[in-house]
C-alpha cells in the first residue's frame, strides 16, 4: 500500500434495497472514490463526468462482496451498512487498503450497533483482510506500492478470511 491513505466511514440505515425488503436480511454496500489530487497527476471527479467509471464500479462491487462474505446478514436485521472509502493519497493498493479498512470500519459499526442493543450479537463470521501481490523483475512481492505495481509483470489482489478462504 506504500503511502496510500484511505478515509473510511460506516453508516447504518434502517432500510434495505428493494431486493431485500421483507427478507429479514441486511445489506452491506460500499462507495469508493479518489480525491482529484490523490494521484501524482490530478484527475477529474467522477461526479463532474456524470457517471462512475468502470474501475470505480468494479472496486465498489469488490469491497461490498468481500464484506458481505464475512457477515451473517440475517443477524443485522433489515438494515443497510454503507462503507464510504475515499482515497486521500494513492500509492498503490487502493483496492486492498479500502477492503481492509472497510472491514475495520464495518466491525466498529457493528460493535456500536450491539452496544446500542440494535443487535444481540456480533454477526461477523470471520475477520478478513486484503493484500496485493505481484512479480517485479522476477521477484514475488506482497503489498505493492505504485512503482512496484507499475513495473509488475503480473499482479493480483487477494481477499481472505482468517481461516484462509
Amino acid at each position: 500500500m506504500g503511502r496510500t491513505r484511505v478515509w473510511i466511514t460506516a453508516s447504518v440505515e434502517d432500510r434495505v434495497p428493494m431486493h431485500r425488503r421483507g427478507s429479514g436480511q441486511g445489506w452491506i454496500t460500499a462507495e469508493y472514490s479518489m480525491l482529484p489530487r490523490a494521484t501524482h497527476d490530478r484527475g477529474s471527479r467522477e461526479s463532474i463526468q456524470g457517471r462512475l467509471g468502470g474501475r470505480t464500479h468494479e472496486i465498489q462491487r469488490l469491497i461490498g462482496r468481500s464484506l458481505r462474505a464475512a457477515v451473517d446478514m440475517g443477524k443485522i436485521g433489515e438494515r443497510t451498512i454503507t462503507l464510504d472509502c475515499d482515497v486521500l493519497q494513492a500509492d498503490g493498493g487502493t483496492r486492498t487498503a479500502s477492503i481492509t479498512g472497510a472491514f475495520v470500519a464495518l466491525y466498529m459499526a457493528i460493535k456500536k450497533m450491539k452496544d446500542a442493543r440494535m443487535i444481540t450479537e456480533i454477526p461477523v463470521r470471520q475477520h478478513l483482510a486484503a493484500v496485493s501481490c505481484g512479480i517485479v523483475d522476477g521477484t514475488p512481492l506482497l503489498d505493492l506500492d505504485y512503482s512496484e505495481d507499475f513495473h509488475a509483470s503480473t499482479d493480483l489482489n487477494s481477499v481472505m478470511t482468517e481461516d484462509g478462504r
